[in-house]
């Protein structure tokens, strides 16, 4: 069976660009050309840059690698979750939280103090404790929570990210280079590819063109866990 269908790019969107005035120019191999002034991007690039992915995130899964999925734009938040949550990947989908990759030793703790809130407030003494206390304790691990819950089982820096839209995601993408983790990307027209080390161009604004790039990515990952893999490109970090 075929990675991804060309049609079922055209019919999710996924060629859409953004307003022509606004493209990047290292996007120029991947434009297929204008229309009602908005880039239609080349979904012949979309789809190389899908299979290089799908091959990279097979690898991964074959040895047991985890990738990072984040969207915290208002279109990729639940897709993301649901994706990541579907392969038991850790996400991030509301808010980065600066330091997430660079200072992953603060997140730790955090995520220690939730598991100490939460363990103080299923005690059958914790009842008794003051309704001010319960309140605070309350707020604490909701905003922990709201934070930290995809990545609160990532005892370590991940292997590997995939994102949506790294303009919107630019401190993740900084901390990934400096951490020396390749990224995964969709990237719109006017995105620079070269932040991230394998591009996949596409509309990063639809819901459906987010929904059909991640499903080659869980795919991936999928047929990582149960077949033998063919050797995929070599993406650098």
């Amino acid at each position: 069976m075929a990675i991804v269908a060309l049609k079922d790019l055209l019919e999710a969107g996924v060629h859409f660009g953004t307003n022509a005035s606004l493209w990047h120019p290292r996007n120029a191999p991947n434009i297929f050309g204008k229309r009602n002034g908005v880039h239609i991007i080349d979904v012949k690039s979309t789809a190389r840059g899908l299979i290089h992915a799908f091959y990279f995130a097979a690898k991964l899964a074959r040895a047991n690698k985890n990738i990072l999925f984040v969207g915290t734009k208002r279109q990729a938040k639940d897709v993301i979750r649901e994706s990541a949550r579907a392969v038991g990947m850790p996400f991030v989908c509301e808010r980065w939280l600066g330091g997430t990759l660079t200072n992953f030793e603060t997140i730790r703790s955090s995520i220690r103090r939730l598991d100490e809130i939460e363990i103080r407030m299923a005690k059958p003494e914790y009842l008794r404790q003051s309704k001010k206390v319960q309140a605070r304790d309350g707020r604490e691990r909701r905003r922990i929570l709201r934070n930290l819950e995809g990545v609160r089982t990532m005892g370590k820096l991940p292997d590997a990210i995939f994102l949506v839209d790294p303009k919107h995601e630019e401190t993740c993408v900084k901390e990934a280079v400096r951490m020396g983790i390749p990224v995964i990307a969709l990237c719109d027209s006017d995105t620079d590819p070269a932040l991230v080390n394998l591009a996949i161009p596409g509309n990063d604004d639809g819901i459906r063109s987010i929904q059909v790039i991640t499903k080659v990515i869980v795919d991936g990952i999928n047929k990582g866990r149960t077949e033998t893999v063919v050797q995929m490109p070599a993406v650098s970090a």
